[in-house]
């Protein structure tokens, strides 16, 4: 099969290797559709701490395809079964696990980081993921595309709800990059009356209305002069930071109004993750300031279920589409931000 390595920094490249064997509670996905998200650029370009010097690993988390095989344990999934993968995979017994939280889980375990993902035509779907439930069918109007996003969308997901946003309220998602405009998407769709979108790239900003025309996209200079003038200095009810910018974090809490939500979404290099926050803000403005990182199953399963009853579009999110054999390209794609989400596909399409 063919297969893309990450063989080290800055080194990837496509083989061709043997298909996965599986045992007897695993399944084998036929990969139909697999996105390249920043985090596969972050780790092919910085490396990762679960993926030790020397290993060869198979990048790849968002993704869908057709069960190609069942482990003889396996009675809830059939062999030609169109599914959707969750990646993230929990140790069972820990709070946070038997809460409904195994992302949380302090042992949690993803497919492409931990374990090969989705960038090879075949994918080992390991038995901790089939009983937990990562492994859904999807209905024969969602396309492998589709069921792929519902990856980055349930993170996003995730935030949602975390920010608790209500109908009516006013939103800022700092940051135009596709979790920025998927953000921008979900708050529409849940009610909100008026969202900005801010950036410093212009071409980013274009993309606003593609997404959805009533988006109001604001250059990132100085945006707290712009949202006053928006709000009658009143601020935005939400604010999220869907960017890696720590000043984009110092801001949120100056143009988020009282009683307002932040959510810091983006996260920042471990580096660089220390930030001065003005924290008699938050106290006299009686903010509520979170952070939110992966999706939980039953959130997977929510998004799933808006994009196959059509209440939440998202084919527009897909800007590319490249072949496994043109792997490095995709990732240079996505690397220069010239899109939003590129497909890699092994079938020429993902219908």
């Amino acid at each position: 099969m063919r297969t893309a390595l990450l063989l080290g920094k800055d080194s990837i490249q496509v083989q061709s290797t043997q298909q996965p064997e599986i045992g007897p509670g695993d399944v084998l996905l036929r990969t139909k559709a697999s996105l390249i998200c920043g985090t596969d650029v972050r780790i092919l370009r910085y490396g990762h701490a679960a993926i030790s010097s020397g290993t060869r690993r198979i990048l790849g988390h968002e993704l869908s395809g057709v069960i190609a095989r069942v482990g003889s344990d396996v009675s809830s999934l059939k062999t030609g079964m169109r599914v959707a993968v969750a990646p993230n995979m929990g140790c069972g017994l820990c709070d946070q696990c038997v809460s409904g939280n195994m992302h949380l889980c302090a042992d949690y375990r993803a497919l492409g980081i931990h374990i090969d993902g989705g960038f090879a035509e075949y994918v080992r779907i390991p038995s901790v993921a089939v009983r937990q439930g990562n492994v859904i069918d999807i209905p024969p109007q969602m396309s492998f595309v589709e069921a792929a996003l519902a990856e980055p969308l349930s993170c996003v997901y995730n935030g949602f709800e975390r920010c608790a946003l209500r109908p009516g309220d006013t939103v800022l998602v700092m940051g135009a990059g596709p979790i920025g405009l998927m953000h921008a998407k979900m708050a529409k769709l849940g009610g909100a009356s008026t969202v900005f979108v801010s950036d410093l790239n212009s071409e980013r900003l274009l993309r606003c209305r593609h997404i959805d025309a009533s988006l109001v996209a604001l250059d990132a200079n100085d945006i707290e002069g712009k949202i006053m003038d928006f709000t009658s200095a009143r601020g935005v009810d939400v604010c999220i930071t869907a960017c890696p910018s720590a000043e984009a974090q110092q801001q949120s809490l100056q143009l988020t109004a009282v009683n307002g939500r932040v959510l810091f979404f983006g996260g920042l290099p471990t580096n660089a993750s220390e930030v001065h926050l003005d924290t008699n803000l938050i106290h006299y403005k009686q903010l509520m300031v979170t952070g939110t990182t992966r999706a939980s199953m039953r959130q997977f399963r929510t998004v799933l279920s808006l994009v196959g009853r059509g209440t939440l579009t998202v084919k527009e999110f897909i800007t590319e589409t490249f072949d496994i054999a043109e792997i490095r390209q995709a990732f240079a794609y996505t690397a220069q931000g010239l899109g939003l989400r590129c497909m890699i596909a092994f079938d020429g399409h993902a219908k």
